[in-house]
């Protein structure tokens, strides 16, 4: 008798995927482990100690390099969720119309358009900003930070509105509900796990980004990213691998986070 396919068991496949998962976190867990090294070589383990993180503490540029990248994030984050919010909200919370889908595209462009390309404009719009106006701050950063998060706070914002039911809505609607109100007291509450995970998700796409920065920002801007950059082109220590799980701690933090932030907001709906 031939035996039937079922779909549900893929020979090779868990093989394949415990591969893959092997591949991409032993070099994060092996620069976890070589943070807590002695000794000044990342390749040669000489004993335990927190000597680099220390060390890295004690950076001042370190610390002012990380102070503005938080900065940085946190203020673009929070514009780009807002101005995504107002986006998502437009393109959804209407009928469909000849030219939407161009929405959809020109919102989502930075996504699909290489890095290098975005960094490139807008260091070409920029310098002409700088040349006209004499102002160079950290304005210039925080601009180019917002354009590049706000398609990455767009899609999970989107994706919670296509997925919440009217009817609540509409029945706010029904009894004579103004449109401010059904969006304070339904839409935005209803919403706010999906502008969570937008505003997460832009903090950490800010504090990674180096290749926008490195075109954008002036002299005296390092972000961590940047300073890492310059540091390991000269020499390599252990120095850099504790920033680097101090970043990856941060990272976890925020993804936990916003992890028991969801699982109450489904709970209380």
């Amino acid at each position: 008798m031939r035996k039937r396919f079922d779909i549900r068991v893929q020979p090779g496949f868990a093989t394949i995927a415990m591969f893959c998962f092997f591949l991409l976190y032993v070099p994060i867990f092996t620069l976890v482990v070589y943070a807590f090294n002695s000794g000044i070589s990342i390749a040669r383990w000489e004993g335990f100690s927190f000597r680099w993180f220390v060390a890295a503490w004690n950076n001042n540029l370190v610390i002012e390099a990380a102070i503005r990248s938080v900065q940085i994030a946190a203020i673009a984050a929070v514009i780009a969720t807002a101005v995504a919010t107002l986006a998502a909200i437009a393109t959804t919370r209407t009928a469909g119309y000849r030219g939407l889908t161009f929405k959809y595209s020109f919102i989502n462009m930075p996504l699909m358009v290489p890095e290098i390309v975005t960094a490139v404009a807008l260091l070409i719009l920029f310098s002409r900003i700088k040349v006209w106006t004499g102002y160079s701050g950290l304005g210039y950063l925080i601009l180019a930070h917002t354009a590049f998060c706000i398609p990455f706070a767009y899609l999970p914002i989107r994706a919670r509105l296509e997925n919440m039911d009217l009817a609540l809505e509409r029945a706010a609607a029904d009894l004579y509900a103004t449109p401010f109100k059904v969006f304070r007291y339904i839409t935005l509450p209803l919403l706010w796990p999906g502008i969570l995970a937008g505003l997460m998700l832009s903090v950490v796409i800010s504090l990674d980004d180096i290749v926008i920065t490195e075109f954008v920002k002036s002299a005296g801007q390092e972000t961590l990213p940047t300073y890492m950059l310059g540091q390991l082109r000269r020499a390599i220590t252990p120095e850099m691998n504790a920033i680097s799980t101090v970043f990856l701690l941060l990272s976890l933090a925020i993804v936990t986070i916003f992890f028991f932030l969801s699982r109450s907001n489904e709970k209380s709906d």
